[in-house]
This record gives structure tokens, C-alpha cells and sequence, in this order.
């Protein structure tokens, strides 16, 4: 068995780029940063943020959706799995690229910034969320009787 599972949640580092094809589907290309923010060792040393970019490829609805609601700065959650592809370029040269094929995308922004950087009056509109509908759907569990919560134990404070 072998599992090929990414989950990113970032912001998005251009606006995407949308193609349509004769057969009416549709196809999204953007980049998506994550950031590891830094620290400061035990022992004074300063670590740095570390960014990464990644390419995201969207199909059909959800590359409709990238392209209505998706802009530079957006801040959006990504399941998908991993892609690397060859091509040469025009020098003849073999080039590679790896790439995030998005199964699902939530949008995280609630509202969209103005053209002064503050928050506009009007709501964000939640687009549907394309899912993959070839997966399983997982049930479900509440709580319920079957799962008793969990007692305090004397002398620890959380409240779980």
C-alpha cells in the first residue's frame, strides 16, 4: 500500500492563471507559500523563517473557483497529492518541475482586503467547495453515551 497525501495551507504568492480547453474544462495554475516561522535556540542561536513555494494545478470546478475568488495574498487550505513531470526547454535542456494537484480547496479569507489594505464592507461570498467524490466518505462520530468524556484527574488543571 503507498499513500501520496499533501495538505498545505498558505497564501497564495500570484493570481491564478486560468486555461480552458474545447471541452469546456478547466485548468488553474498558481504558487502557494508556507512558512516555517523561526525561533531562537537554547543556545542563542537565531533561526530564520523559512519559506517554501509550491505549485498548485486546479481542475476543472475548482480551477472556476481559483479563478473567482483566488488573488495574490489569499489565504487558502489545499489537500492534493504530489506530481513531478520532465519537459525540455528551449535550449534543449531537460527541466524538472514537482507540482500539487489539488483534489479539495477551502478559502480562508473572510473578506477581501480594499485597494487601502483595510477590510472592505461587503462579505466575502463562500463559493461551494469542489470535493473529490471518487473518495470514500468517512462517517461522522459524535459524542454520544458510547464515548463517556474523559474525568479530571486531582491536581491537574486543564480543563479536559
Amino acid at each position: 500500500m503507498s499513500v501520496n497525501k499533501i495538505i498545505l495551507l498558505g497564501n497564495v504568492g500570484k493570481d491564478p492563471e486560468v486555461r480552458y480547453f474545447d471541452n469546456g474544462g478547466a485548468v488553474a495554475n498558481f504558487t502557494l507559500a508556507t512558512t516555517e516561522r523561526g525561533y531562537t535556540a537554547a543556545n542563542g542561536t537565531q533561526v530564520p523563517d523559512r519559506t517554501e513555494w509550491h505549485n498548485i494545478v486546479l481542475w476543472r470546478g475548482l480551477a472556476e473557483i481559483a479563478e473567482k475568488y483566488v488573488k495574490k495574498g489569499t489565504k487558502i487550505y489545499v489537500e492534493g497529492k504530489i506530481r513531478s513531470r520532465s519537459y525540455d526547454d528551449a535550449n534543449g535542456n531537460k527541466r524538472y518541475i514537482t507540482e500539487i494537484w489539488g483534489d479539495n480547496m477551502e478559502l480562508l479569507d473572510r473578506k477581501p482586503t480594499g485597494p487601502d489594505g483595510g477590510q472592505t464592507s461587503t462579505p466575502f461570498p463562500q463559493p461551494p467547495v469542489e470535493r473529490n467524490t471518487s473518495a470514500p466518505v468517512k462517517p461522522t462520530v459524535e459524542a454520544s453515551s458510547q464515548n463517556p468524556p474523559l474525568e479530571k484527574e486531582e491536581g491537574d488543571d486543564l480543563p479536559f
